[in-house]
């Protein structure tokens, strides 16, 4: 098995069933809702319940994916999980997943690179199946954004939704079809970017952290903004020139769902059609690391994602972290 690619052989995501429009937030905010369409491309989002947490979205996107494999979760060799908003300090969202799934034995741990972390779970996924140590691994990417914003900060409160997406990784039987490589970076120089600054060992929780709102997500945009699109472009030209590829010939390109206006400009610093770039921001808006296996599911399950085609996966986020990921689709 040593040496093989490992291919992605099923997809699945749930988001939760609160749908919250632009008009909800833009109340709160004092802004229009077709203000805040403008400026992210979003329409509404979906936020959890009262009762519903991260690790129960994680498992009904784990469960989709599963289906789809044809496999049961007795068949996993490992579960990896992506989150930067679980449901507790410790345990590992994915031990909770894994007891959800009702099963035990192999390892599961999860993955903190913000709004990245899928595809550093996809590396390691992919890296323990090429090297022979697994054949099965799940992963998973869930979000619960909405219990960090502070509805007040109009810079994050329009943004984020929560969600969870899945893949299952196998070993590919045709060396040309599958990952044919992913790359990561960071740069934590950065850090101060994307964060929630309390709550952990730095600042723990205290009457001070909650009345200076410091448990709260906090994003400087325009920054941010500035450095996703030539970070992200450069990180796209160079892997694709790499592996011998083009732009031009990527059939699809799926990128991190932060903002529309993001997406459409870093498909235009690489000449890439609009057609060619899913986008799924308008309903479900940024769920952070979910946002990408999200878009890859829903690309799958409506059969835009065909046997042969190259698809381009992309991501920026918080630490600061960003990667790409080269798939041949089959």
């Amino acid at each position: 098995m040593k040496g093989l690619y490992s291919r992605i052989t099923g997809t699945g995501f749930f988001v939760p069933s609160r749908v919250v429009g632009n008009a909800e937030i833009g109340d709160r905010l004092g802004v229009h809702a077709d203000y805040i369409e403008r400026v992210s491309g979003i329409q509404t989002r979906h936020w959890v319940a009262p009762g519903e947490d991260c690790s129960w979205l994680g498992e009904q996107a784990a469960r989709q994916a599963l289906e789809q494999a044809g496999i049961l979760p007795d068949d996993l060799d490992a579960i990896i999980v992506s989150t930067t908003s679980p449901d507790v300090m410790f345990p590992s969202t994915a031990c909770l997943i894994q007891g959800r799934l009702g099963v035990k034995g192999m390892p599961a741990f999860d993955v903190s690179a913000s709004c990245s972390g899928f595809l550093y779970a996809l590396s390691m996924a992919d890296g323990c199946i090429r090297s022979g140590q697994y054949r099965r691994c799940l992963v998973v990417a869930a979000e619960v954004k909405s219990r960090a914003l502070d509805l007040t900060d109009l810079s994050t409160a329009i943004l984020f939704g929560d969600g969870a997406g899945a893949a299952v990784l196998e070993p590919s039987g045709d060396p040309g079809v599958g990952v044919v490589s992913i790359r990561l970076h960071a740069d934590g120089a950065f850090h101060d970017l994307v964060k929630i600054f309390g709550g952990g060992s730095r600042r723990p929780l205290s009457h001070e952290v909650l009345e200076a709102g410091a448990h709260t997500l906090r994003v400087q945009g325009s920054k941010i903004y500035r450095l996703a699109v030539r970070r992200l472009t450069q990180a796209v030209q160079a892997h694709v020139a790499e592996e011998h590829w083009a732009v031009q010939k990527l059939d699809h390109l799926i990128f991190h769902q932060a903002n529309s206006r993001l997406m459409t400009q870093v498909c235009q610093a690489l000449g890439a059609s609009a057609e060619r770039c899913f986008s799924i921001i308008e309903s479900l808006g940024n769920t952070s690391s979910a946002s990408l296996p999200i878009a890859l599911a829903q690309a799958h399950r409506s059969q835009r994602l065909q046997p042969g085609h190259q698809v381009l996966l992309g991501t920026f986020g918080g630490g600061l972290t960003w990667g790409t990921a080269l798939l041949r689709w089959g």
